[in-house]
């Protein structure tokens, strides 16, 4: 006889058989991978000791080569040595120009999978051994990290979370997803780097309360407010910046150095380039726990103090500040509310950033965890609970989707399903119906933003419902459902609810958004937002005198002459003509004012059509008949 195991939900049929689960930080400048051992997250060493993995590729002759022995190889070989991948990932070839500074790369080609409407495309990087997608170079990260957590635990990983930043979009998620399928790993969940954060320090101590969680790594920023309350943790608003982090510290040293040493940045090639961006770096970090640094380029020696090193990253720190502000502003807090402040990233080693993250909450930021590593244990954490190795009764992750998510409606107005900063999963449906008379047929267009209208906002995907039964206008509902899934994906799909017929499409952009793209369309809906506003109202009323012109014109046309009189005819013509005119006058008020006008004076003809139509339906029945109806 063979008996049937049977194991509790989440748990291995053997449970003294723990799956071998990594987190992973897939940083823009160094990379980790952790695993819980002996009930502790940590993150695992390479065969040196080395913990850090920096985040760079160099194709060569004989072979791939990722890490240090990369990064060593970048300043003599720039064209074939790829940095800070992460920069890059889910974006098109039109999105390469705006992400600041002068890459070493030849861009070109584009996926062949693509939809010829996607513009730009994905770029790929021209090697000595072929073009490669910013998926792929970031693939090869990812097997060096799998070959360690392999090495480390015993044999293939069962799993891993894997962690993105909070602000990343779908087309950036999507793209890192498919690096680890490239890669051979089976994604338990992507999870926001924040959180992880929020994970390693609240399971480590307990905590309760608000905690905003500042994570300013080599190429992203991102703040995140969170609420920790008996195990729960909540995102309440993320914010951040796509392209601003210690990469851009290091620029700003990089010109002063060229500056002083009277370079024309434009004038160097890609060799001087790496060289002083190295030079940079290296001053960056030493200022970190000294008050003054001896730099070295080509011929020209000098000395950079750390006030000036502040004077330079002013500005960069400022804008996490903007950032961390609307955040707060976001989730209906103050910065006094904040009670903690996790500082993730090794740029918040630089002593200006946690001077002005005291001064602005008031708080010692949290640096008990290395701020390199912490997102990395975080992951690992989480990788355990849905493992199966550890009950995740005491720790429930609720993350939000960074911009809201809703469709085209007439007039060209947003029409937002899922709003900014919802928890996800989620899925939330609305019904609407068709504008004319006899419609079959519906095109759905999903957009992603704040702005009222959806020029302003970024178009996501187009699908189309077809066999709607011919109906009047407005008699058909069609219900449109929104699912975001646990790792910030969306499916849409469109049912029209008398006959069942629906379509659907899982949105898997080619490319993500722009530079600043996230934070810029954030800033915009809150400067213009009276304007838009005023603008939705406009385009409403504008619909809305479209479709009674229509309808007037149509029930004129066919009953005008046998239901109304001269005289009546006359009148009604001509405020049927006012409100043609009036609708052009971009004057919502005065747009409303003459759609009522209309509807009062048209009332008897209505009245008329309608009795009409009741004695043609009537004609020819007997009082019998109609008893039994």
């Amino acid at each position: 006889m063979t008996l049937l195991q049977i194991s509790e939900p989440g748990q291995t049929p053997e449970p003294h058989q723990l799956k071998k689960a990594v987190g992973i930080d897939l940083g823009t400048t160094n990379s980790l991978v952790a695993s819980v051992q002996s009930g502790k997250s940590k993150t695992l060493p390479d065969l040196h000791g080395q913990h850090l993995l920096p985040s760079v590729v160099h194709y060569g002759e004989q072979g791939i080569e990722v890490g240090q022995s990369a990064k060593n190889l970048a300043v003599v070989d720039p064209s074939n040595t790829i940095i800070s991948v992460k920069r890059l990932m889910g974006r098109g070839i039109a999105d390469i120009s705006s992400l600041g500074g002068v890459m070493p790369y030849q861009f070109s080609g584009m996926d062949s999978s693509q939809n010829a409407d996607q513009e730009g495309g994905m770029p790929y990087i021209e090697t000595r051994r072929g073009a490669v997608s910013p998926v792929e170079v970031s693939a090869e990260i990812l097997k060096k990290l799998t070959e360690r957590g392999s090495d480390t635990l015993g044999g293939e990983l069962d799993g891993a979370v894997i962690t993105v930043p909070a602000y990343f979009d779908d087309a950036q998620r999507q793209a890192t997803k498919d690096a680890a399928r490239l890669a051979g790993l089976h994604v338990y969940r992507l999870l926001n780097e924040p959180t992880a954060a929020a994970v390693a320090y609240g399971l480590d101590q307990e905590g309760e309360g608000i905690i905003a969680v500042y994570d300013l790594g080599g190429g992203t920023f991102d703040i995140s407010i969170l609420r920790l309350e008996k195990g729960v943790f909540e995102v309440m608003a993320t914010g951040g910046d796509t392209a601003l982090g210690g990469d851009d510290f290091d620029k700003a040293i990089a010109g002063w150095i060229l500056e002083q040493a009277g370079i024309v940045a434009e004038t160097i090639d890609h060799c001087q380039q790496r060289r002083v961006m190295v030079e940079a770096c290296r001053v960056k970090e030493r200022l970190t726990g000294m008050v003054e640094v001896d730099v070295t380029f080509g011929d020209w020696s000098g000395t950079l103090t750390r006030k000036q090193f502040d004077q330079l990253i002013e500005p960069l720190v400022d804008r996490t500040i903007r950032s961390f502000k609307r955040a707060l502003r976001d989730a209906g807090l103050k910065a006094g509310d904040v009670q903690e402040v996790v500082m993730v990233g090794g740029s918040t080693r630089v002593p200006r950033v946690r001077d002005r993250i005291k001064a602005f909450t008031g708080q010692e930021p949290l640096t008990s965890i290395d701020p390199d590593r912490v997102v990395a244990v975080g992951a690992a954490l989480q990788a355990d609970v849905l493992s199966g190795n550890k009950s995740g009764d005491d720790m429930l992750l609720l993350d939000v989707i960074p911009l809201s998510l809703g469709l085209e409606t007439m007039g060209g107005l947003m029409e937002k399903v899922i709003h900014r900063n919802t928890t996800i999963p989620v899925s939330r449906a609305q019904e609407f119906t068709t504008y004319k008379d006899g419609q079959t047929a519906m095109a759905v267009h999903v957009f992603q933003g704040e702005r009222e209208l959806v020029s302003d906002n970024r178009s996501l995907a187009r699908f189309e419902l077809r066999g709607i039964p011919g109906m009047p206008a407005g008699g058909a509902k069609i219900r449109v459902t929104f699912q975001v899934d646990a790792d910030g994906l969306l499916s849409v799909m469109a049912r029209e609810e008398s006959t069942g017929v629906q379509s659907s499409i899982q949105v898997k952009p080619s490319y993500g958004l722009s530079d600043d793209e996230i934070s810029r369309m954030l800033t915009d809906s809150f400067e213009y937002a009276g304007d838009d506003r005023n603008t939705r109202a406009l385009r409403e009323q504008e619909v809305e005198a479209d479709r009674t012109i229509e309808a007037l014109e149509a029930a004129l046309a066919a009953d005008g002459k046998l239901l109304l009189d001269e005289q009546e005819l006359t009148s009604l013509t001509a405020d049927l003509n006012r409100l043609k005119e009036v609708r052009t006058s971009q004057d919502a008020h005065a747009i409303t004012h003459e759609i009522e006008r209309v509807g009062r004076s048209s009332e008897e003809f209505a009245a008329r059509r309608m009795n009409q139509g009741i004695r043609k339906a009537l004609s020819g029945q007997k009082l019998v008949d109609l008893d039994d109806l």
